[in-house]
């Protein structure tokens, strides 16, 4: 049983190593990046890791509401874990002075909350990621803050009113303006980060959030993104309804994924393309329901792949490749656990080494080829490249015809995870067939005849076992003549 499962486990590794190395993905270190070339993970520093255990005042693991611990130094400890997955931006939340632990309860925008370390350590966090090529976004809650926030208090008329014992303020006054898009543009200006969110901007008027967005790209051109809907000069736009409409699509088999493309197909400003947030239920309540009953292994990667690589910005929530649980809130803020099966970190991990190392797959044209009760296929392309993207969310297996004229003739669609190679059949298609509950990411290139990937593949197999085998006859050989001295 052990010999098989090793063999399993070096085919599998072979395989995707020689697939993902001979796979001729176009190098794009020339492109400038824009907003569209990242993907976000977003998390809250307490419910991350406790790296230190000196700023652990009043931390209590057993209680939802409190502090858990998690700490600046805890995303280094653990960085490397972020760093795997892909994701290019880590949303880190709010890191002011809160009476929460999720940062809703700011009571100053000036400092760092106790509970998740000093400026230094938060300094020493933008210092590792920038060594990482990887991004820091940290948010800024223009309202709904503390009714004991600093301001608040001093300036009784800058509240516009209270709601679930968050103070709301007045983002049409002038004075709350001013004080506002100072301290952020102040903040910008003295932290090397690379995206910032703002968040409580639901009163502001658009032509205030344009002043404060211009304000901060003056000061450094960083991304600018929030967590409602907009008309403001956003590089991202957050639509509401998206993360339902991805959530209903997945949390079954054989469900409609209609909608699910709609903002990528209305062109314009990339969507932030999420199935979940830090402010709603997870995705995975609704799979585990009753009307979602099934497995989260088979849905979560489904849903990534929707988000990875329809048109849009791929925002994904702490947790999620861990099937994270929970409604809104605490349930579903639960402390990372990182002694968990990591098949699906490897498959999103997998998915991002494609997306990062291909501009077509980022910023190609995007069309969708099928789209029907939970199979969608889609296609990205440009000059120099062409990828088709076939998520199986259905029951049983699925075959799709690609005609010729779609991609051209004398090509071959290679999968990148399972090693398949397809060719023209003599009706002028390119059939693609693809297992229940599966996706797939294939690359169209020249046809070239033999898969020299899979060769290689088994050719490294091959000699692994070899010498496998060739070890454990020795080692036979060398206990039984011990044995035999011993007679």
């Amino acid at each position: 049983m052990r010999l098989k499962k090793w063999i399993s486990t070096a085919a599998a590794a072979a395989l995707m190593a020689t697939t993902l190395a001979f796979a001729p993905v176009q190098a794009d270190e020339k492109q400038e990046r824009t907003m569209i070339d990242e993907s976000i993970y977003d998390l809250l520093i307490d419910r991350y890791f406790n790296g230190s255990g000196t700023n652990d005042q009043d931390v209590n693991t057993l209680d939802i509401e409190a502090f858990a611990g998690g700490d600046f130094a805890g995303l280094i400890s653990r960085g490397d874990h972020l760093i795997n997955l892909g994701y290019t931006m880590i949303s880190i939340g709010s890191v002011f002075p809160t009476e929460r632990y999720d940062g809703s309860m700011v009571t100053t925008y000036e400092g760092f909350e106790p509970h998740f370390g000093t400026e230094e350590e938060f300094q020493d966090v933008l210092t590792y990621y920038r060594g990482k090529n990887t991004g820091v976004m940290v948010d800024f809650p223009m309202s709904n803050v503390s009714p004991n926030h600093e301001w608040a208090k001093a300036n009784p008329n800058w509240v516009a009113g209270n709601t679930n014992g968050q103070v709301q303020f007045d983002l049409t006054n002038a004075d709350v303006q001013k004080a506002m898009k100072d301290r952020i543009v102040k903040f910008v200006e003295t932290y090397d980060i690379q995206g910032l969110r703002l968040t409580g901007i639901e009163s502001a008027d658009t032509a205030f959030l344009n002043e404060v967005i211009a304000a901060v790209k003056a000061v450094k051109d960083i991304y600018v993104i929030a967590n409602s809907e907009s008309d403001a000069d956003f590089d991202a736009a957050f639509r509401a309804d998206l993360a339902d409409i991805l959530t209903n699509a997945y949390k079954n088999y054989d469900l409609s994924a209609a909608d699910v493309v709609k903002y990528a197909e209305a062109g314009g400003k990339p969507s932030l393309n999420a199935f979940d947030t830090i402010w709603s239920d997870r995705i995975t309540l609704a799979i585990t329901s009753p009307e979602g009953n099934d497995y989260p292994p088979n849905r979560l990667p489904l849903a990534v792949a929707a988000t990875l690589f329809m048109h849009g910005v791929p925002m994904t929530t702490y947790g999620s490749e861990i099937g994270m649980n929970g409604a809104a809130g605490p349930e579903a803020h639960q402390l990372y656990n990182f002694k968990t099966n990591d098949e699906l970190i490897k498959q999103i991990s997998d998915m991002q080494y494609l997306r990062n190392s291909s501009w077509t797959l980022r910023n190609g044209d995007f069309k969708v080829l099928e789209n029907k009760d939970g199979l969608l296929v889609m296609k990205r392309s440009s000059e120099d490249e062409t990828w088709i993207i076939m998520i199986n969310n259905t029951a049983v297996t699925q075959r799709v015809d690609v005609p010729v004229a779609e991609i051209g003739e004398k090509k071959e669609i290679r999968g990148m995870f399972e090693s398949e190679i397809m060719r023209a059949n003599p009706d002028g298609h390119y059939p693609i067939i693809l297992d229940r509950e599966k996706v797939e990411i294939y690359q169209v290139i020249d046809e070239k005849g033999f898969n020299t990937s899979y060769i290689v593949a088994l050719a490294i197999v091959y000699v692994l076992f070899t010498a496998f085998v060739v070890i454990v006859v020795k080692r036979g050989r060398k206990r039984r003549a011990q044995q035999d001295a011993m007679k």
